[in-house]
């Protein structure tokens, strides 16, 4: 009965988890989908706490009334600028998780073989080992053991040495996840250089440990020790912290899919250890759609996704173009009276909006503006900000209606014919160096051709270069008028101007 009713609402609850997968691809069904995706979790929680093994009761409520009440908390406190780092953050433990799983199946399997060692059964070959003392007339030696412990005395030598491979990997995974989420997460946070920096033979010490790692898991898999396994994890949490230290800021909302990848991997590893088949799904469909995803951003980037998971980003060929000319600036009587007498707008939304929390102000300006009778479309790259889809959550929130929100695909040909530009806090992804220079750090990446518009206002902070320090021309245009200052100040000065 109780095998029936796990299985049944693991079914239940991988379906719902697909069904959120499949609506988060959409504005209009993202909040249905989060909806679905709360449901599925909430049932898989609850039947494997009904389900067969399930034990200590107090500490598994206790531990989720804690991780619920952090979580709580957390929700409440963190900013939509600060999702990036906090996504990073959560993927750090999905990966430390599988790390302590996968030596606890270690040291439970430590445990079984000094238990059949200290009753003198040296070897059991291919039966289990509670076969294996049956067959001895020791039926109670494991008597003792439940759960977690007792499922892999019951596994067969074959299913033993399966299990091995799926802890070895997991770990493997883990640690890679863990370290480099943490990483990621001082870079998005501001808290590590976000430069691109490598240990001197960066790309040979990363090969060198993923090949000591392989030559590990043939040792250990030949039963060499658990010392093998530790000594893997230890390279595998250098692998993690030297992939992602060697990238750069640019590259961030790419590495944050490709942890989001990694650690739905590790998931399915720990799932595979457990012989939890929801696990198994669940890691598989968040590994996939991560997988994909930064394939696709790696393909709006022009880059491959060796070449962003390797690192080096940041670096140039030689020497960059020289940016000459200088900042004009313009102040809001400039802006306001540019909009009103312009028949189409494209607001261009960059992390820089998200800063200054501007995106109600700028859906004002919106409606302000579309009530004037004018058209007024949203441009967003699919590496804006510094997670995927940062800037349409952000105009979600902001009840930007979703028909003018278009990808970069369905409105970079518009702009020539476009009257005003307004880009808010972006750098990369309007930087005109990706198609004009040749050994800018963002060469052949396709960009939004905003300067292709008659006015181009950019609003701005200050001169700085920004998040991944590269220089943008497009400053320096003769179109372009720098609206320089806080992006949600700057843009409630326009709004009483708009006629």
């Amino acid at each position: 009965m109780e095998y029936g009713f796990t299985t049944a609402a693991y079914v239940v609850a991988a379906v719902l988890f697909i069904l959120s997968l499949g609506g988060l691809s959409g504005q209009e069904s993202a909040k249905r989908a989060v909806w679905y995706g709360i449901a599925g979790m909430a049932l898989a929680v609850i039947a494997t706490l009904l389900g067969p093994g399930a034990g200590n009761w107090f500490v598994s409520l206790v531990m989720i009334a804690i991780g619920g009440g952090i979580g709580w908390v957390v929700a409440q406190r963190v900013q939509m600028t600060e999702m990036p780092q906090l996504v990073a953050a959560m993927h750090s433990l999905v990966g430390l998780a599988a790390v302590f799983i996968g030596f606890n199946a270690e040291i439970e399997m430590w445990r079984i073989a000094s238990t059949l060692s200290d009753a003198g059964l040296m070897t059991c070959g291919p039966l289990s080992a509670v076969a294996c003392a049956a067959q001895a007339g020791q039926t109670t030696l494991f008597g003792e053991f439940a759960g977690f412990a007792l499922k892999i005395a019951e596994k067969t030598g074959a299913e033993i040495a399966v299990l091995k491979i799926e802890v070895f990997l997991g770990v493997f995974i883990g640690a890679i996840t863990f370290t480099g989420s943490v990483v990621a997460y001082g870079k998005l946070a501001g808290k590590v250089d976000t430069t691109a920096k490598q240990l001197p033979g960066g790309h040979m010490l990363n090969a060198a440990a993923a090949l000591g790692s392989l030559i590990l898991l043939i040792l250990y898999f030949q039963g060499a020790g658990s010392w093998t396994l530790i000594l893997m994890t230890l390279l595998a949490l250098f692998i993690g912290y030297h992939l992602i230290m060697g990238i750069g800021g640019a590259d961030m909302p790419v590495v944050v899919s490709m942890l989001n990848s990694y650690s739905g991997w590790a998931a399915a590893a720990i799932g595979f250890s457990l012989s939890n088949d929801l696990l198994i799904v669940v890691g598989a469909l968040v590994g996939s759609s991560g997988a994909i995803l930064s394939y696709i951003m790696c393909k709006a980037m022009n880059r491959s996704f060796v070449s962003v998971i390797l690192g080096g980003f940041g670096g140039t060929t030689g020497p960059q173009m020289e940016v000459v000319g200088e900042q004009i600036a313009i102040d809001g009587d400039g802006v306001a009276n540019a909009l009103n007498d312009a028949d189409s707008v494209i607001i261009v939304p960059g992390y820089g909006m998200a800063v200054a929390q501007a995106q109600q102000t700028v859906s004002e300006l919106t409606r302000k503006l579309r009530a004037a009778g004018k058209t007024v479309r949203f441009a967003i790259h699919p590496v804006a900000g510094r997670l995927p889809g940062h800037m349409n959550v952000l105009l979600a929130e902001a009840k930007v209606p979703y028909d003018i929100v278009l990808e970069m695909d369905e409105i970079n040909e518009d702009f020539p014919e476009t009257d005003v530009v307004i880009v808010i806090g972006s750098n990369d992804i309007v930087n005109p160096a990706a198609q004009e220079d040749p050994n800018s750090p963002i060469a052949g990446m396709p960009v939004l051709e905003v300067w292709k518009a008659k006015q181009v206002f950019v609003s701005k902070r200050g001169q700085g270069t920004g998040y991944s320090g590269i220089e943008n021309p497009l400053f320096y245009k003769e179109n372009t008028r720098m609206f320089y200052g806080d992006a949600k100040k700057s843009i409630d000065s326009i709004l009483p101007l708009i006629k």
